[in-house]
Order: C-alpha cells, then structure tokens, then sequence
C-alpha cells in the first residue's frame, strides 16, 4: 500500500495484480475496493489479488474480497488469490471461502489460473477436488 493508502495495481505476464499488505482488515479494506475495480477492468475481469505477503486478514477483509469475486464471475471475469500464509489460509478455509475463491500458495500459479488465455474458469483449479462436510468445506488435490 502507498503512503496515500492506496494498494497498488501492476501487471504480470499479462494479469492485473493488486498487492495487499501484510494486514487486510477493517481499517484499510475499503480501500482496497477501488484498487480491485481498476484490476478487474485492466484485465477484462481477470486478475490476481497477490496477498503473498499477508499475514492477517480479518472479516472486513474477506468481504471485500468476496464481494469482487462475485461481480467478476458475474461479469465472466475470474478473481484468483496468491495466499503463502497458513493462517491466512485458514481463514479461507474455516469461512468455506476457499472452495469459492480460487487460492493459490503462489504467485505464479494465480497467475497461470487467472492469464488470459483461458486457462482459469473462476471455481477451483484443475487437480483439486472441494469436499464438503456438515460444518466444512475442504478443497484437496486429486490423488495421482
């Protein structure tokens, strides 16, 4: 984030990338909204939120998060998540976030997901599998 709070958005081998600090809460998630309009317009609804370096990420955070998701695939796009943090990782998958949101451990495999060629569809990269239970909802990859 910038010294005017504003979370930057470049570009990756094509995609648009917003990077988020090492917290994404309440005090800085609404503006992270803009910066996830602009992305999702620089890529025809594809982009990456690169949240590689996040460390914490509270309810705030998640809804805006959420939120893009939404309108990106209901305008054809596909918002994929970069998340390296375990507990951030967490948080996804306690919530059942993650079975929604495509999350990656890396930036470059959210980036594959997201390139415009056509690879990333939105839902749940190829080689997982979602596995919902009363309570849960766990993506795990397919046994080879």
């Amino acid at each position: 984030m910038t010294d005017e709070g504003k979370f930057p958005v470049e570009t990756a081998a094509g995609v648009p990338v917003v990077a988020v600090p090492a917290e994404l809460d309440i005090t800085n998630a609404p503006r992270l909204e803009p910066a996830l309009a602009e992305a999702a317009g620089k890529g025809h609804g594809r982009f990456v939120v690169d949240m590689s370096r996040t460390r914490f990420c509270d309810c705030a955070g998640l809804y805006v998060l959420l939120a893009a998701h939404k309108k990106a695939c209901a305008d054809g796009g596909c918002l994929a998540l970069a998340v390296a943090d375990q507990a951030v990782l967490r948080l996804f998958e306690l919530t059942g976030a993650r079975s929604v949101v495509p999350c990656f451990t890396s930036l470059e495999q959210a980036l594959a997901h997201a390139s415009v060629d056509g690879s990333g569809d939105g839902h749940a990269p190829k080689g997982s599998v979602t596995v919902s239970r009363p309570g849960a909802a766990v993506r795990r990859p397919l046994a080879s």
